[in-house]
């Protein structure tokens, strides 16, 4: 409504129509004040008085003014916070110019007022209302309506943030370096936008014997596996397939299916296992071991994919052997035997030593025996002898020629330690003891060697010719 028609027409009645209001008049000062108007006391207590800017038709035909600046304190803040301020600014400012339009509806007085004065309290009446609609128009522009997913939990949300970043850091949900965010932190955000948010879990894996710690945003362990590419098909799982992986994470082993090939008993056997030891996929295979059976790896080991066992069968058994153990003989000097004499005052013996070996054979072949433990049986005797150093003398003349062999053969039979019956005579050439030390023989001629009781004869034969062997002497000259 321009100037004119307010002129012409009068004030609006409350209802959007013309009221008592006079028709034109030569006088506008007249007809303004002169005009009837309606009680404020009508029955029901209803406000029949309505300034002319409050009327629908006024809105309805006004083009919309200029929308004033802020406030300076609101402005400050917003510059000053970032964007939580700025928001703030925008809902203080927002609810403000509400309150506005609803107290400014009810203020104002044209009783006593000339037309010009009624139209300069109109005008910043009208820029309240702009102020007011587009307040109220970029309020609810700035509103969006998103959907917020976090770790599968969703929520649908007001928000007034610009970005994703903006919205996470008012839902307070944190992101660490493991995250996964979509779309990704810093992008706009629209209305209807949609946000997921995947927190990443450690996960502390022994795959195959393996160990590792890998992160995840799987929630569920099946999940994780498929997320890292692992075939669950047949293999072990020490937790459930469906067991959910909170933020701290989860700690499980895996043991995939693999290809053994096991040999034993000449038969060649593959199988499909998920076992944690060689022993384990032994007993998959239905193959046992006995005894001292073996296999050609630790039965403890872990089976790989595609390698092959050789099942060892193995028999043993025990040997024992005796072997004899050399006697040590103690040897002393005598200064009174010849150089080149010996006399045995004591005769050594050798011990005996018992030994286990235990023979093992290895799928029918025999293996080397190997030495299990020794004891000793009987410990060897030390033997003594004694040997002489005395200077030998010149032999004998006259006796060399003899036949000295004819005579021992005829008085002993050829035995140097030969003792008559009565233990009288010894030796050779059956030697009284007496006769054996007039000679310069020591101890007894038995016990002399043999080359010593012949020089001693032929010494006897220089003294005395054959008359001490009387019955045999005659074969000296035989």
């Amino acid at each position: 409504m321009t100037k004119s028609q307010y002129e012409t027409y009068g004030p609006v009645g409350p209802h959007g129509t013309h009221g008592s209001v006079a028709p034109t008049v030569a006088d506008p000062g007249t007809a303004l004040h002169g005009a009837d108007t309606l009680p404020y006391d009508l029955p029901g207590g209803r406000d029949t008085y309505r300034p002319a800017y409050e009327s629908e038709a006024y809105l309805a035909t006004e083009p919309a003014l200029p929308v004033p600046r802020p406030a300076p304190d609101v402005y400050d803040e917003a510059a000053a916070g970032g964007r939580a301020a700025r928001r703030r600014a925008r809902t203080r400012a927002g609810s403000g110019s509400r309150s506005g339009s609803r107290t400014g509806s009810r203020t104002g007085s044209w009783s006593g007022e000339r037309p010009d004065s009624a139209v300069r309290r109109l005008v910043p009446q009208a820029l309240v209302v702009a102020f007011l609609a587009g307040g109220t128009s970029a309020f609810v522009a700035e509103d969006k309506s998103v959907e917020l997913t976090v770790d599968g939990g969703h929520r649908t949300l007001h928000t007034f943030a610009d970005d994703v970043t903006g919205l996470l850091e008012d839902e307070g949900v944190r992101l660490g370096r493991h995250d996964v965010v979509a779309p990704a932190p810093g992008t706009p955000l629209a209305d209807g936008d949609e946000i997921t948010v995947r927190h990443g879990r450690p996960l502390r894996l022994t795959i195959d014997g393996e160990r590792r710690t890998v992160w995840t945003t799987a929630g569920t362990v099946e999940e994780a596996l498929r997320q890292f590419g692992v075939r669950a098909e047949g293999a072990y799982l020490s937790v459930s397939r469906s067991q959910p992986i909170g933020r701290a994470g989860l700690r499980f082993d895996v043991r995939t299916e693999r290809t053994v090939t096991i040999v034993a008993d000449g038969r060649s056997r593959t199988v499909r296992t998920n076992a944690a030891t060689v022993a384990e996929a032994l007993d998959d295979a239905g193959i046992e071991l006995h005894g001292e059976d073996t296999t050609s790896v630790p039965a403890t080991s872990f089976p790989r994919d595609g390698q092959t066992v050789t099942v060892l069968r193995v028999t043993g058994t025990r040997e024992v052997r005796e072997e004899p153990l050399a006697y040590a003989v103690e040897r002393t000097e005598d200064p009174d035997l010849f150089q080149g004499t010996e006399v045995v005052d004591r005769q050594g013996s050798p011990g005996l030593r018992r030994s286990t070996y235990l023979v093992r054979t290895v799928n029918g072949v025999r293996q080397r025996p190997r030495l299990e433990g020794t004891e000793v049986v009987r410990e060897p005797r030390r033997g003594k002898v004694r040997f002489g150093t005395r200077p030998r003398p010149a032999t004998p003349s006259g006796g060399d020629h003899l036949n000295w062999h004819a005579l021992a053969v005829c008085e002993s039979g050829g035995r140097p330690d030969a003792v008559d019956p009565s233990g009288t005579y010894g030796g050779l050439y059956q030697f009284d003891t007496p006769t054996w030390h007039s000679l310069g023989g020591h101890g007894r001629p038995q016990d002399a060697p043999a080359e010593e009781q012949t020089y001693r004869a032929k010494k006897l034969y220089q003294r005395q010719g054959a008359s001490p062997w009387p019955h045999c002497g005659g074969r000296l000259r035989g």
